[in-house]
């Protein structure tokens, strides 16, 4: 246990050591182990956005196992899939690597823009039967249906952390009264990853920010406070200080498909800014596996600071 992991479980007082263990192992397991930052491979694009678009580029995506195997050769710190991908693996992977079970999930066969909610669709007996360290859940904070996703996550996070198993919350914020700009401005972003702490998370996954500012009455404090968002580092900077003033794990999704320079400038001011890590899913899988390692590696590298 290094000094940093050490310090990251101990924001975690009111957790039982079963939680503690399993952040331990995600801290700790992979090629940046220990250092307390988190790259994580996440591949539940399948259910989300179809087969097609999300594994044709490269076919090889269409078998979990390219997945885990991903995962696995380049130094993850876990892997985490819905249920029916997790189930193709877990006993051939089993022990490899972290898993993360994904127990809610939609799709985009229907057009749900003022009242996006995911469905469950496993459980933490399952998470528990393929030996996961923790279980993952979707919230979209400005959703009409957002109630009925807080209380889910509530008595799902309450099941799981008795059992033993860490909780992660990819908190998008998106409805009727958000902007499609709004969704990943930087107050929305920030208020997002506030409601995944205050909602329990072990583990927080939003979207890289944006400088626009939604809310008027948000940009009046803004501006007033002189809170600096020009570039991604202040930007980033502000959401980890917004959840418990640094005191919870927060990580960043890849976001839409980008160019490698892209993706790795966009890094280097997560990083700077104090981020966590990245959760990187399509903009690592859609690559030729050589090449999504390599994307890897350097990602791991400017988060631990041997860029």
């Amino acid at each position: 246990m290094t000094p940093r992991v050490r310090e990251i479980l101990n924001w975690y007082g009111s957790e039982n050591p079963g939680v503690l263990t399993n952040m331990a192992r995600m801290l700790n397991h992979g090629r940046i182990g220990g250092s307390g930052k988190l790259v994580i491979l996440p591949v539940d694009q399948g259910f989300e956005h179809g087969p097609a678009r999300s594994f044709a580029k490269n076919p090889d995506g269409y078998d979990p196992s390219y997945h885990m195997n991903l995962a696995i050769e380049s130094g993850c710190n876990a892997y985490a899939a819905p249920l029916g991908a997790l189930e193709v693996c877990a006993r051939d992977y089993a022990g490899e690597i972290p898993l993360i079970l994904k127990i809610n999930n939609s799709d985009t066969l229907m057009d749900v823009k003022e009242n996006p909610i995911s469905a469950l669709t496993s459980s933490v007996d399952d998470a528990l039967r393929l030996g996961c360290v923790g279980i993952g859940f979707t919230i979209y904070p400005g959703s009409t249906e957002r109630k009925h996703m807080y209380e889910e996550i509530a008595a799902a996070s309450r099941e799981a952390k008795k059992a033993g198993l860490a909780v992660i919350i990819w908190s998008y914020p998106r409805g009727k009264d958000i902007s499609k700009e709004g969704e990943t401005a930087i107050d929305v972003i920030a208020y997002a990853a506030h409601i995944a702490a205050q909602l329990g998370a072990n583990i927080i996954k939003v979207k890289p920010p944006t400088s626009h500012i939604e809310q008027k009455e948000a940009k009046k404090v803004y501006e007033a406070t002189g809170i600096r968002v020009e570039d991604m580092a202040h930007r980033s900077k502000h959401v980890v200080d917004s959840c418990f003033n640094g005191r919870r794990v927060v990580i960043f999704s890849g976001g839409a498909n980008k160019s490698t320079a892209e993706i790795l400038d966009e890094v280097r001011g997560l990083a700077k800014g104090g981020a966590f890590g990245s959760i990187m899913g399509r903009n690592a899988f859609q690559r030729p596996k050589k090449e999504a390692i390599k994307l890897i590696h350097d990602v791991m590298d400017i988060f631990t600071g041997h860029e």
